[in-house]
């Protein structure tokens, strides 16, 4: 497995990291006992990179990522994130919240559910507008200090946030949304990143499974799949991704690949980390093996001919959702 600094730091990541959202939360139905197999398969294959978060679940992420690592901790770079409020019964309450006080009790109950000394990336998960960016940060720094998490990380923040916080302690990645359907991070955002030495990983690659080519219909999705909800699948705006995909597929079959495999390569091209996230095994080999997929330059542009920036059909949150990004 192919492994890449992250930001500035001591810490070497595979090229490819697992996103364990989807095992405990907003995917239809659950299997624990084949999730914590996923997770360990992608560790028996050199993938060392494990995101969750605390919203994850709620919490109930963490702690199956935590169990499922329990003996190899020393094999993972482990980030998990904070600020979504939940409530004492375990239901997301829609606040954000990044002021000092919080950090550091969100930060104490990630580590007791993880069952970790110490968490190797912390990100903000939403930036609270209400609270200075460096105060939030300023906090962070002290858990550093204290041996509690070891590097910084930021999601979904603008660019002007990103140069504060980073003034404030160095950020060591950048986590938001990147796809061949949500580009609108290579205008700005990217080439900030690389200007300061921040890693940015790259979260919903896969387009929420959209790209993937296996949603053919909006009744593919279960009853309880959060993505019922999200204006891309649903629709006129379903049917004009669908076409999107279509296309992706047809490459894909000239490359002998899986449209999902040259959605992978593709980023993989552009520098960044993605963490497709699967809880079933199968998926993950078939992610696994876009490592093999090498583009040319003529891919590189039948892929952005097909997907150029815009290409998709509506936003990638509700509209509640959106007001949480880029801030």
């Amino acid at each position: 497995m192919e492994k890449r600094q992250l930001g500035n730091s001591d810490l070497h990541i595979s090229s490819i990291g697992l996103g364990c959202m989807g095992m405990s939360a907003f995917y239809g139905k659950l299997n624990d006992e084949e999730s914590k197999k996923t997770i360990h398969t992608a560790l028996d294959h050199g993938i060392n990179f494990l995101d969750t978060a605390d919203m994850y679940g709620p919490m109930t992420n963490e702690r199956l990522v935590g169990e499922a690592i329990q003996n190899r901790r020393e094999e993972v770079v482990l980030a998990t994130k904070f600020g979504n409020v939940y409530s004492n019964e375990g239901e997301l309450t829609g606040e954000v919240n990044g002021r000092p006080e919080y950090v550091k009790q969100a930060c104490d109950a990630s580590l007791k559910r993880l069952g970790v000394d110490t968490i190797d990336l912390y990100y903000q998960h939403r930036v609270d507008p209400d609270v200075p960016i460096e105060e939030t940060v300023g906090a962070m720094k002290e858990l550093v200090d204290a041996g509690k998490i070891r590097y910084l990380g930021l999601s979904e923040a603008a660019p002007e946030t990103i140069r504060r916080a980073h003034e404030t302690h160095p950020i060591t990645a950048l986590q938001t949304e990147y796809s061949l359907w949500s580009r609108d991070v290579e205008d700005e955002i990217l080439p900030l990143c690389r200007d300061l030495g921040v890693s940015f990983v790259a979260y919903s690659p896969l387009g929420r499974g959209f790209l993937t080519g296996q949603i053919k219909q909006f009744e593919d999705l279960e009853e309880d799949d959060f993505r019922r909800f999200s204006p891309r699948f649903q629709g006129e705006n379903f049917n004009k991704n669908l076409e999107l995909v279509d296309k992706m597929k047809e490459l894909a079959e000239e490359k002998e690949c899986t449209a999902s495999q040259l959605a992978l390569a593709w980023l993989r091209e552009q520098g960044v980390i993605a963490i497709p996230g699967t809880k079933r095994r199968t998926y993950l080999q078939e992610n696994i093996n876009s490592l093999q997929v090498k583009l040319t330059r003529a891919d590189m542009k039948a892929i952005d001919d097909i997907a150029p920036k815009g290409a998709a059909a509506g936003m990638r949150y509700p509209e509640e959702g959106m007001k949480t990004v880029h801030r």
